[in-house]
């Protein structure tokens, strides 16, 4: 995986981006593995790590009534956290990751293995639904992968974000 963060970080670096991550069930795993790649300090601004709902409130601005009316593992929480670590890093992009990595915790709407990825730009803001199997360590490394992956999809203009690079929407 750490060939993709430095292929990640290459796109960003070429194209004048930078990075903040806001995480929930990875525990910091996306910013440990982007600042394992040598001079991401050119690119990466910083991270919180928000695993407590009073952390997604005061750190990241989340509204407490949209964590309660959708709970923290959402794509409206999600969607918050990636457009509000823009904000609070001052970076062009965000990007969040909020799941249920397990073993407990998982109900019939929201088993564990669902996880959102938030990304957001000044203009282009998108939440990833996935669904990952495995135990507590295979869905938490899945969802860093899926969230580095839509960051390079999004760095080479590919499929997920087409409808932004015809419409001219990409920083």
């Amino acid at each position: 995986m750490l060939e993709l963060a430095a292929e990640v970080g290459a796109g960003l670096r070429k194209k004048g981006l930078n990075l903040g991550v806001a995480e929930s069930c990875t525990g910091g795993r996306l910013a440990a593995l982007i600042t394992e790649i040598p001079g991401s300090s050119d690119y990466f601004l910083g991270g919180v790590v928000a695993y407590h709902n009073r952390v997604k409130r005061r750190a990241l601005k989340v509204p407490a009534g949209r964590l309660r009316r959708f709970g923290a593992v959402s794509p409206e929480t999600a969607a918050a956290m990636a457009g509000n670590i823009r904000k609070v890093t001052g970076g062009r992009v965000g990007l969040s990751i909020t799941g249920i990595a397990g073993p407990a915790g998982g109900s019939p709407e929201k088993p564990v293995g669902l996880v959102y990825i938030g990304f957001s730009t000044r203009k282009v803001r998108k939440v990833f639904e996935c669904r990952f199997a495995g135990g507590r360590e295979e869905i938490r490394r899945a969802a860093c992968r899926e969230a580095l992956e839509i960051l390079r999809d999004y760095l080479n203009g590919g499929g997920r974000f087409q409808a932004e690079a015809s419409a001219g929407k990409r920083p």
